[in-house]
């Protein structure tokens, strides 16, 4: 398995970091971002994939597990603090990114594989040159507040490739 310096996130990010011209925080955590309390009372402070404090920016790159049930990734027969499987824990914590980041004054932009050149597998080609493009109409974009979830009919996943 690769490091996390290899991910799909890590080049989303990159791309990211040319076209604002400045590097992010990467897996920031604010205080106020928190998880749910743990059975000790404990709250985690939720990490953000990328943050840029210039640009007051939170970037997350949401993978297809986000949007759609994966069990492998959701672990439905194990309960988190939460009280739910890992899947929809993820779901509630990326509500609670969606409201609070644009709550505390940042502005949030989610990317998505279908927002990029993917497979249908959501696994990225690599193709920096329209991924720019694509990265920097998301970026001159206000926020995302009112997206919602993926919508198939905007992927621009191409087909004809394998």
């Amino acid at each position: 398995m690769g490091t996390r310096d290899d991910s799909d996130e890590a080049y989303v990010v990159g791309l990211c970091n040319q076209v604002l011209g400045e590097t992010a925080l990467t897996q920031h955590r604010f205080d106020w971002l928190l998880g749910d309390p743990g059975a000790g009372g404990r709250q985690v402070r939720l990490p953000v994939d990328a943050y840029w404090p210039g640009h007051r920016l939170v970037v997350e790159y949401r993978e297809l597990q986000h949007d759609r049930p994966m069990p492998h990734f959701d672990k439905p027969d194990r309960m988190t603090v939460s009280g739910v499987h890992r899947g929809e824990q993820r779901a509630l914590y990326d509500t609670r990114r969606d409201t609070e980041i644009p709550a505390h004054g940042l502005r949030l932009v989610v990317v998505r594989p279908a927002d990029l050149d993917a497979d249908s597998r959501g696994r990225l080609r690599r193709n920096a040159q329209p991924d720019l493009v694509a990265l920097r109409e998301l970026l001159a974009r206000p926020g995302d507040e009112g997206r919602g979830p993926a919508d198939p009919s905007r992927s621009r996943v191409s087909r004809s490739r394998p």
